[in-house]
């Protein structure tokens, strides 16, 4: 479908849907299966300028409207979700930055991602998930610094980041308010890798736990004032939510081409199953979801770039196109019948790496949670 796409949006798309075919499909199976992440293919996706798209020009980035951004986002989760979210995650630790940063740190952190360097939103911890209040990771003004102790964990490209944007209590006693965000450094002493997970889906990406011991960060790295840090999460989380959207949306066409491709080629009693109105019904419904997650997570991104409150459109976008990855690779699979259940088909791996899109960057009861404040405000 195109939803009146400019010509740069075209040449772009054409550019990924390339790298795609030429780069990604031949091996992202194989490392689904071994579960590494391929360092190789990010540092050519790198290359191409794909993880700093959503940068402003004026700090090295590729300045694109959000728009544009979904737009690619999605036609990169249609070779592989996992690898898109690897790729886009430096756009998640980046957007607390231009949300509260001062121009210097904006520059220190754009310059980072922009040499290549990867980067980590670390917000989650073992007990404080969707109820960030529980947050344990504490950090101690001492002088001109702070020192900061806990465990982050389910934090993607966590164990291999070069720099993170940390979350911690400076005030436990204040619950959110005592939240406080900073840049710190993966060179600074007492950051060490804990495990990393051996996912169900999106194995082409690095998620693990970081753990900060007696780290010593500048109080000059900290992100607006003190307390500040879970309203700067929440914006962030607000605005990233529309990216996730894209990406569901994504690995949902990939799994609509895949059923389409079977259903023309597979015969049952003399004739392609695509001839039964069984199947017609299923591909109809995928695609009437596709494209309504499509278009409304457009129109979000959209509010973004006009500068309007979006926090309920955002997540609807979430949501919705969460939910509808899971149902069309559910349908997918079912299409397949039983080689939809076996490796050696894409839409097993579609269905895996969907769940997790009802999950991250707020689960689609909290986004329900958020629909339903904004409504009732």
């Amino acid at each position: 479908m195109s939803l009146l796409l400019t010509e740069e949006q075209k040449d772009l798309i054409s550019m990924i849907k390339e790298f795609g075919q030429n780069e990604i499909l031949p091996v992202a199976a194989e490392y689904d299966r071994n579960g590494e992440m391929p360092i190789e293919l990010y540092k050519k996706a790198f290359d191409m300028g794909l993880h700093m798209i959503d940068i402003p020009e004026e700090y090295g980035g590729g300045g694109l409207d959000a728009v544009t951004a979904v737009i690619l986002q999605e036609e990169l989760s249609k070779f592989d979700a996992g690898f898109g979210v690897g790729v886009f995650s430096s756009g998640l630790a980046v957007k607390p930055v231009l949300i509260a940063g001062t121009d210097e740190q904006k520059k220190y952190f754009a310059d980072a991602i922009c040499e290549g360097k990867f980067s980590a939103f670390a917000l989650t911890e073992p007990d404080a998930g969707s109820d960030v209040a529980a947050t344990k990771t504490k950090a101690e003004k001492d002088g001109d610094k702070y020192i900061i102790n806990g465990r982050k964990c389910f934090i993607t490209s966590g164990g291999i980041a070069d720099i993170y944007v940390v979350f911690a209590s400076t005030d436990r006693t204040k619950g959110v308010k005592g939240l406080t965000a900073f840049i710190v450094d993966r060179n600074t002493s007492g950051i060490s890798v804990g495990k990393e997970e051996d996912k169900m889906g999106i194995r082409l990406s690095n998620t693990a736990d970081v753990v900060f011991e007696d780290v010593r960060v500048p109080a000059k790295n900290m992100l607006g004032k003190e307390g500040d840090g879970f309203k700067i999460a929440m914006m962030t989380l607000d605005m990233s939510r529309p990216s996730c959207a894209a990406a569901a949306v994504g690995l949902s066409q990939a799994a609509l081409d895949y059923s389409v491709e079977y259903a023309k080629q597979r015969k049952t009693f003399g004739k392609p199953i695509a001839m039964k109105q069984a199947i017609q019904f299923k591909l109809a419904e995928m695609k009437m979801q596709i494209e309504t997650a499509r278009i409304y997570t457009r129109h979000a991104a959209s509010m973004i770039d006009a500068k309007v409150p979006y926090s309920s459109e955002a997540a609807i976008a979430k949501c919705y196109a969460g939910d509808v990855a899971v149902k069309v690779t559910q349908e997918a699979v079912q299409i397949f019948g039983g080689y939809g259940y076996s490796r050696e088909y894409p839409v097993e791996k579609l269905y895996r790496d969907a769940k997790i899109f009802q999950i991250f960057e707020g689960t689609n009861e909290v986004q329900k949670i958020v629909i339903a404040g904004n409504l009732l405000r």
